[in-house]
């Protein structure tokens, strides 16, 4: 591919991909921290004429955000990773192919979410604290392996944010918003949804909001040349952080500060 052509397909799509994912996440911000509780207050007669009209239009801007995000964000990866011969992808010297890792580095996020689905589909789901430690130990095997592969530091911790992505916006499109137009139809029809689906999508949703803040980092953290050296170890700790500044941002949002004028 031209030089040329590649500088400007990578700066349109790297657009793209910041514009859709402030859109996708901060929809995803307002649903958690802010329409989480003001809902709480809502009566019958409020969800019935809220809901339907709110909803719709903010699950819009939300979803195709996500596809967008996630949509430009593989482009971004092709460009950058998979047809630049290797030279961010894998580490020097290493006896593995650019083709073999290309298909290992799409794997991993297929697997990553379906390993992620069916987890927290069995009784882990109802001990989230248990839940997300095996969810950690299980994504610093995967990063270990990758690195042990000959997967770069960069490509590491790139991988971070591509498996969070894909897991994030299968939720959207799989689990959240199924739900979600189920939820939306029978308060319109002025009758209670199933308990279950309110549970799933706010549980995904709340998986999504604590994966995106250390995803957030992982996506910029090329910058950071000196925090990509220390590999692996640092991707899973500076996801550990993340996860512990979402919990802040959670009890942040629930606190009567937020609510004052």
């Amino acid at each position: 591919m031209d030089e040329n052509l590649k500088w400007w397909m990578e700066a349109a799509f790297r657009w793209i991909h910041v514009v859709a994912g402030v859109m996708w996440i901060g929809h995803l911000y307002f649903f958690n921290f802010v329409n989480s509780h003001v809902a709480k207050t809502f009566d019958a007669d409020s969800k019935k004429k809220v809901v339907p009209e709110l909803m719709p239009r903010a699950l819009y801007w939300f979803r195709w955000g996500a596809a967008y995000t996630w949509v430009s964000g593989i482009l971004l990866l092709g460009l950058v990773y998979y047809m630049n011969q290797g030279a961010y992808l894998l580490q020097g010297g290493t006896d593995l192919g650019v083709g073999t890792a290309t298909a290992i580095s799409l794997a991993s996020m297929v697997l990553g979410f379906l390993v992620y689905d069916i987890l927290w589909k069995t009784p882990l789901k109802a001990n989230p604290l248990a839940g997300t430690v095996v969810s950690v130990v299980l994504l610093a095997a995967a990063l270990w392996g990758l690195q042990s592969m000959g997967f770069s530091e960069r490509a590491v911790f790139i991988h971070v944010g591509a498996i969070f992505g894909t897991a994030m916006a299968a939720n959207v499109w799989m689990r959240i918003w199924p739900a979600q137009r189920k939820i939306i139809s029978a308060i319109k029809a002025g009758q209670a949804p199933d308990a279950a689906l309110p549970a799933l999508a706010g549980l995904r949703s709340k998986h999504n909001t604590y994966m995106s803040v250390p995803l957030i980092f992982v996506m910029v953290s090329n910058h950071y040349p000196t925090i990509l050296g220390l590999g692996w170890h640092a991707a899973v700790g500076f996801v550990v952080v993340g996860f512990i500044l979402c919990w802040l941002l959670y009890a942040k949002s629930g606190s009567a500060a937020t609510a004052k004028f």
